[in-house]
């Protein structure tokens, strides 16, 4: 019975730079503590602020795991909303990681598009959650800041083939707590969930009228 359960993998990166502790890890097992829902089995891991590393474990993550949805989560100094990354870019990785490297390339894939977007459409999850009595405020983005989250999120959208979101969230308490941001995490994967059902379209042209 268990084999049927559909699988959600969602990552928080490591603390690095200024961030001692990183709010997107600790969101994810604030996550992790909630649940999604029964239907869903969630997985969490942390990931290194490593290009090599990512390049490694996420085709690890896709083919063991099989998952319905891949949520990569980061933090962002600058965000003061939880924020839904709409595409990964695939050049201008300069940024040094914990390793103190960068790919020669300076790119994700050689060959690759510029840019890989999301089959979710995140106006639309964002609407839903910020008109939902969360508390939590969402916004939408088209840059992921091309450092590991950028480069994370064109790796995974490539790997599985746009089933996947990147959602950043602001530093610990700026303005909110582990609590709220594992619940917005909750309320926006729910969402993207239901996107992806099959039955998705019918279902919303019936609750519209």
């Amino acid at each position: 019975i268990m084999a049927s359960r559909k699988k959600v993998v969602v990552t928080g990166f490591e603390p690095f730079g200024e961030h001692d502790v990183n709010a997107s890890w600790v969101a994810v097992q604030e996550l992790e503590r909630l649940g999604l829902d029964e239907t869903f089995d969630l997985y969490v891991c942390e990931v290194p602020v490593e290009y090599q590393a990512v390049q490694s474990l996420l085709p690890v993550l896709w083919k063991e795991h099989g998952p319905q949805l891949v949520v990569h989560v980061g933090v962002s100094g600058t965000a003061t909303t939880v924020t839904l990354e709409q595409c990964g870019h695939n050049k201008g990785y300069t940024r040094l990681d914990n390793c103190s490297f960068c790919p020669a390339s300076q790119c994700c894939m050689e060959s690759g598009p510029d840019c890989l977007k999301s089959v979710l459409d995140m106006e639309t999850v964002c609407k839903r959650v910020n008109e939902s009595s969360l508390g939590v405020t969402l916004s939408v983005s088209k840059d992921a800041g091309r450092y590991l989250c950028d480069y994370t999120y064109y790796t995974s959208l490539h790997l599985g083939h746009g089933r996947c979101a990147f959602i950043h969230v602001p530093p610990l308490d700026k303005p909110y707590s582990s609590r709220d941001l594992g619940r917005a995490l909750q309320a926006a994967i729910l969402e993207m969930l239901k996107q992806l059902e099959p039955d998705h379209s019918q279902g919303d042209r019936c609750n519209n009228g």
